[in-house]
């Protein structure tokens, strides 16, 4: 199908959860108003929970100023839901990385993107778009060009900049969440109880898993040669995601529990997979996330051994 029919063919529904997010809100908003898919086509929908700022408040005005067009700029419907979880976990770089914060902090995401799409999934909608907050820079065709693959479940690579001490650019690797499983990770969850949740990443649990961020092109000549190449995934992350509608109505959602020991994005791609279901990724094609300073490790050109990665 040509991208100029993807252009508002379908409904989408576009799908954020957020917590103290009022400080990216403002770059979350630009990037949508230049979303190129046909704006009536699109139904926004947020949930806005166990915030300490003033997110909602900040969201309600960047809808009011997004809305005020007239004519298709305008996007069909916004729709914000207010829930707590009672999730009190440290929002700080390092304690949000932590092992120790893992298991809970997936759990809770999973339950948080839950109950969002079920309280705003409707029939009319063909594909559900979900889109983190954070994000600084994308191609403004980026609904169309992953509808156009036409895969249950699809996302694209994840990458930061960085500007070095010299001065000059770098391009840093952020979700190690999507991945293609390898014999290590299988042999280690048969070794762990049914009840834990992988972390992945981090050196107590190695499984050395193959990261989609490590399978782009270094060279930006090849990337945009091969960009729409795609590889079969395992597991996936959240900052981007495109999932027919259908799969989640099959009742694929989000597991707040262990679910062969993965949780929250991962463990969605793992239920997915075994309901058969397929699981893509782009390498290069490039979503750019905030820089959270992770370590330097996930920088260009760093490899990593085993499964170090951002702390």
């Amino acid at each position: 199908m040509a991208r100029q029919e993807l252009r508002g063919k379908d409904r989408i529904l576009i799908l954020t959860p957020l917590r103290d997010a009022a400080a990216y809100l403002d770059t979350y908003f630009r990037l949508l108003s230049e979303l190129t898919y046909l704006h009536q086509s699109i139904d926004l929908a947020f949930l806005v929970g166990d915030s300490k700022d003033d997110t909602v408040q900040a969201l309600r005005d960047e809808i009011k100023r997004l809305q005020a067009p007239v004519g298709l700029s305008r996007f069909h419907s916004a729709t914000i839901i207010e829930k707590d979880f009672g999730h009190d976990l440290p929002q700080t770089v390092e304690e949000r990385h932590s092992l120790q914060a893992q298991a809970t902090r997936r759990k809770g995401i999973g339950r948080a993107r839950n109950y969002l799409l079920y309280a705003t999934l409707r029939p009319e909608h063909r594909w559900v778009y979900w889109r983190d907050v954070d994000i600084v820079e994308n191609p403004s065709t980026v609904i169309e060009d992953l509808i156009n693959h036409n895969r249950d479940v699809i996302v694209p690579n994840i990458f930061f900049h960085r500007t070095g001490k010299d001065g000059k650019e770098i391009e840093g690797r952020y979700d190690y969440n999507s991945w293609q499983e390898s014999w290590r990770g299988r042999r280690l969850r048969s070794r762990l109880s049914k009840d834990t949740v992988l972390a992945e990443g981090y050196k107590e649990y190695r499984t050395h898993r193959t990261y989609l961020n490590w399978m782009a092109h270094d060279n930006h000549k090849k990337r945009a040669k091969h960009l729409h190449d795609e590889v079969a995934l395992d597991g996936v992350g959240g900052v981007n995601i495109l999932v027919k509608a259908d799969v989640h109505r099959a009742g694929i959602n989000f597991p707040c529990y262990a679910f062969e020991n993965q949780a929250d994005t991962e463990g969605f791609a793992a239920m997915a997979k075994r309901a058969g279901y397929g699981v893509y990724g782009l390498p290069n094609y490039i979503v750019w996330h905030v820089d959270t300073q992770e370590k330097e490790g996930n920088l260009k050109g760093k490899k990593k051994k085993g499964n170090e990665k951002e702390g």
